[in-house]
């Protein structure tokens, strides 16, 4: 009998699916991004399915100090990495951003031929996670090899299994105390934010998929609190905001869930926000 998590999981991909597929209907030229995260799903459908809860001391005076520090709990060992699954989704990723040209020839061949290289994909992913997940709010992330385009494949291939781990570690934590911009699980930053309908923002991470309160308007990429240097606007019909910042030229797109119909849909939304990101980068801001 399948347990009510995984009902829970089933139910929402259905509606991610359904909601790409009008979509992609009803905004033709959003049909290829659209018909992407559809491919993207399915995959980490499949792997996700077979991924195990993690298991992890959270000793209470050792959480404290993780807090107070400003540094997030899980460790790469904590990861219940399969690396059979984690190649295969990091091929089939490769495969699947070059068939809808969203990877050029040269990072392509360098991604396919780090695939048939076996282990060595191994380190690279352990050095693009640590990059962020050793971060504190005194130290900001460090830069590895796997930047740019590779570390995108990491960010898609390695998601079945840090979201599993945000579904089994963040419900566990006490997470009153953070303020910080980044996550408090793994130390991504956010990939997208929802507004809640008691009007809290909760930024959404772009490796776990976790979400954490922070700030209505501060910046979570700099810490810029100075609402003289935040840029908002939102999409025509309001369901849609950004938040840009002008100290450090970085935006963020949010949900607004105050008077929706329906709960955030990253897939679904990040793509439905696409004509956003055109706008924001055209003022001069990048992601």
């Amino acid at each position: 009998m399948p347990s009510r998590t995984g009902v829970r999981a089933a139910r929402q991909d259905s509606r991610e699916v359904a909601e790409l597929k009008r979509l992609r209907i009803d905004q033709p030229e959003l049909a290829t991004a659209a018909d992407l995260q559809l491919e993207l799903l399915a995959l980490h459908r499949r792997v996700q399915a077979r991924v195990p809860l993690p298991w992890i001391d959270l000793n209470p005076a050792w959480l404290k100090e993780q807090q107070a520090a400003g540094r997030p709990v899980l460790r790469f060992a904590d990861i219940p990495l399969n690396w059979t699954d984690f190649r295969l989704m990091f091929r089939e990723t490769t495969e699947l951003l070059r068939r809808f040209e969203a990877l050029d020839l040269e990072d392509y061949r360098r991604a396919k031929e780090l695939g048939r290289e076996g282990k060595a994909v191994e380190p690279m992913l352990l050095a693009w996670y640590e990059a962020a997940a050793r971060r504190d709010r005194h130290r900001p992330a460090e830069t590895d090899e796997a930047g740019g385009m590779m570390g995108q494949i990491f960010q898609i291939a390695a998601r079945p299994f840090l979201a599993r781990c945000a579904e089994g570690i963040l419900p566990r934590l006490d997470l009153s105390a953070w303020t910080e911009g980044y996550c408090p699980l793994c130390g991504g930053e956010p990939e997208f934010a929802v507004i809640t309908q008691t009007a809290e923002r909760l930024l959404i991470c772009s490796r776990c998929t976790g979400r954490w309160r922070f700030a209505p308007l501060d910046c979570p990429f700099c810490g810029n609190a100075d609402r003289t240097r935040i840029t908002s606007f939102a999409s025509r019909d309001g369901l849609y905001r950004i938040y840009a910042c002008d100290h450090c030229r970085r935006y963020l797109k949010a949900y607004d869930g105050r008077s929706s119909t329906r709960p955030v849909l990253v897939p679904v939304d990040t793509v439905a926000t696409l004509p956003l990101d055109a706008a924001a980068m055209q003022k001069g801001y990048v992601a």
